[in-house]
């Protein structure tokens, strides 16, 4: 851990300031503070980290595309060997959309559950879905106050990514528009083959028993705009319901995909973003929340700016 943030020391600072001093000074909004970020403060993702799947045209005939980001090493990363396999091998072409969840997920995969998966596919543990060696450059953040995660002794960022923390390790979290693998009970872990992405409230007891491979970065409202499922668990009954998926690819196969990039975690401007996010002085506000969730400060992507 070589950098530490408290996202409370800096609301108790502004509280001891006098009220005139307050209204004298005005504080960027954390969408201002993105925008306003250095272009070295930027980091491109790599199209091989890219998942492109396209959707068959809405009512209107308008294209869908959801854009995928795979997480990086050391995370999840028997699962994302996986995924990438079966990216290759076409394998979601001709599958659907099957599950609309209110507040929950939307997953995807093979509603028949009868397709063969192809050749060469990973078994993995569950233990994997913690990694157990501290990467370098791990921003921690607890408060000053000692207030800490509700799911974990602490959260923070690593290149790019929300993580929890322990004694055990680090492990990703189950925030708005992470992508996991669907599993049957334990110790089924899944293949990767059943996806699913996050359209609700963060389901943040999921993290460590379901494996996080990436996140939505560009196109979750043609998920979250989906009508919900009138099944169990908000899985579609009849097969008219379904979605169906026309093609999901990795980035560098794909024609005319975006470059996309991140606001580095290690950077200064993410440091106020951060601050910004947990203690909204701007304008609008009245009163600084003193602290956030993890899953409220998600990390800016963009549109590579060429």
């Amino acid at each position: 851990m070589k950098r530490y943030l408290s996202l409370f020391a800096s609301a108790a600072m502004y509280a001891a300031f006098p009220v005139s001093a307050q209204e004298v000074k005005t504080h960027p909004a954390p969408s201002e503070i993105v925008a306003s970020a250095k272009a070295g403060e930027w980091v491109a993702i790599a199209p091989t980290d890219l998942m492109v799947m396209d959707l068959a045209p809405d009512s209107k005939g308008r294209p869908r595309r959801v854009v995928i980001q795979l997480i990086p090493e050391p995370f999840s990363q028997g699962w994302v060997g996986n995924i990438r396999k079966l990216a290759a091998a076409k394998w979601w072409d001709g599958t659907s959309i099957n599950r609309v969840q209110d507040n929950y997920v939307v997953q995807w995969g093979d509603a028949t559950e009868k397709k063969a998966l192809p050749e060469g596919l990973a078994t993995v543990e569950k233990k994997n879905y913690i990694t157990p060696n501290w990467p370098g450059k791990v921003w921690i953040l607890t408060g000053a106050d000692g207030r800490r995660d509700a799911y974990a002794a602490a959260h923070g960022f690593y290149v790019g990514w929300t993580l929890a923390a322990s004694s055990e390790g680090l492990w990703p979290t189950h925030c708005y528009g992470m992508v996991g693998v669907g599993r049957n009970l334990s110790p089924d872990t899944g293949s990767g083959a059943e996806l699913y992405t996050v359209i609700g409230h963060a389901p943040r007891h999921l993290d460590r028993n379901i494996a996080l491979v990436g996140r939505v970065i560009e196109g979750i409202e043609h998920m979250s705009s989906l009508p919900r499922g009138t099944g169990a668990l908000g899985f579609y009954e009849k097969e008219e319901e379904r979605v169906p998926i026309l093609s999901l690819r990795l980035g560098n196969e794909t024609k005319e995909v975006h470059a996309f990039e991140y606001l580095s975690t290690d950077s200064d401007s993410f440091a106020a973003y951060a601050d910004a996010r947990a203690n909204r002085r701007d304008p609008f506000f009245s009163v600084p929340a003193g602290g956030a969730d993890i899953c409220n400060i998600p990390v800016p992507v963009r549109r590579k700016i060429r």
